[in-house]
């Protein structure tokens, strides 16, 4: 008999808060040290492994660069595009690429289409030179491919665009967010509305928030 398939019931507020909560307590502990750079400091590949630690801290399994299911039976690794993100429940790991369409998964592993994709941009209004002047086209053209990439996607059931902006202020990361959703919709890409968490943080470049805006990804 073949085991039922366990469906996975993915909370994005639940998720957004667990980010909330990891943002902040990381951002503190640096008050605390009394640290010269802070989180706005890191490139974005060293802040995906911040997310990672969060995640994993918060009981998600994580799985990085992951191929997006369409490329997963390719016999080359590089083949293929591949997403920053891919979770699943702490005790139901994903299944292997080599296990698919086999009989070997593990028990209660994670098939492509109950997982969350997760695709992610960190962008700073500020940077140790000064201003950012790449900072309204990093929200733009880079994040609406991703989108696509996941809407496209017909193996997969739920996906998220998770944008993470360091700015002057809460009202800036809300009005650059209302732009770029809107932008989104102008072009009739499947956003919905973002679950928003702000983390105050310490000003050391010109950047005193921390907003975490989770979006919810529809099929085309």
């Amino acid at each position: 008999m073949e085991d039922e398939v366990v469906p996975v019931d993915w909370s994005l507020p639940e998720i957004a808060d667990a980010l909330r909560r990891g943002v902040q307590a990381r951002s503190e502990a640096d008050r605390q040290a009394q640290a010269v750079r802070g989180l706005d400091s890191l490139s974005e590949l060293q802040f995906h492994a911040v997310i990672d630690a969060i995640l994993r801290e918060s009981g998600y399994a994580v799985h990085r660069e992951q191929r997006y299911p369409i490329a997963r039976g390719r016999r080359r690794r590089s083949e293929g595009e591949r997403c920053d993100f891919v979770l699943c429940p702490a005790d139901r790991p994903l299944v292997e690429e080599e296990s698919v369409s086999t009989l070997f998964a593990a028990d209660r592993s994670t098939e492509p289409s109950q997982a969350l994709w997760l695709e992610v941009k960190v962008v700073s209004q500020f940077l140790e030179e000064g201003a950012n002047a790449s900072y309204a086209s990093a929200l733009q053209q880079p994040v609406r491919r991703d989108v696509a990439k996941l809407a496209r996607a017909e193996e997969i059931s739920h996906a998220a665009v998770l944008l993470v902006l360091f700015t002057a202020g809460t009202e800036t990361a809300r009005h650059d967010i209302e732009v770029w959703q809107s932008r989104c919709a102008e072009r009739g890409l499947p956003v919905q509305s973002p679950y928003l968490r702000h983390v105050e943080m310490v000003d050391r470049l010109g950047n005193s928030c921390c907003t975490i805006a989770l979006f919810r990804i529809k099929g085309w």
